[in-house]
């Protein structure tokens, strides 16, 4: 996934934001590039208001993963 720039709505929650944007990557991933992609970000808290723009890095999803069967 490309870096991407995107602007938020009014009541944007972060997390959410982060889960739409990057599925299959941890929170405890993808939320420490995203705030060190967009410095000043964590000042606004976890919802934010309309109009924010926000980088969204490029972050590869987790390769591999738990098998049930050999």
């Amino acid at each position: 996934m490309p870096t991407r720039e995107i602007a938020t709505l009014s009541g944007d929650a972060l997390d959410l934001l982060l889960t739409l944007h990057y599925p299959g990557v941890d929170l405890s991933v993808s939320m420490p590039a995203v705030l060190a992609a967009n410095r000043g970000l964590a000042a606004y808290g976890l919802i934010l208001p309309e109009g924010v723009r926000i980088t969204l890095p490029e972050i590869a999803p987790a390769s591999g993963g738990a098998r049930l069967w050999s």
